[in-house]
């Protein structure tokens, strides 16, 4: 399966769940915004830090709606490629396997263009 159609499917899940579950969806959506448009960091910074926490917790989905969320917001393969090797350094082999599954969706994901 593509990493798009993983995307796709990710978020039909997540509309499935916003329907069984609004009022804490909405709760955390409210979280989420107010972490993303206060402090000092950029939104950019932000998703690198929330990339490097699902590669370590080994969470795909997060990590494939966080590279589309870097692209998005202007991250660089180059910018990608210091924030796996961090990554890798603070977890490991299994950070080094999630790593690679974060390349290649970047990697995929911009030759769709």
């Amino acid at each position: 399966m593509s990493y798009k159609q993983k995307i796709d499917d990710i978020r039909d899940e997540l509309r499935a769940l916003y329907k069984a579950a609004p009022e804490q969806t909405r709760g955390f959506g409210a979280l989420s915004k107010a972490v993303k448009e206060s402090g000092v960091l950029g939104h950019k910074e932000k998703e690198f830090v929330a990339l490097g926490m699902a590669l370590v917790q080994r969470c795909e989905p997060c990590i494939v709606l966080h590279v589309e969320a870097l692209m998005k917001a202007g991250a660089s393969r180059e910018e990608l490629g210091d924030v796996l090797a961090m990554a890798i350094q603070m977890s490991g082999g299994p950070g080094m396997m999630y790593a690679a599954k974060a390349l290649a969706c970047w990697d995929e994901l911009a030759a769709a263009g």
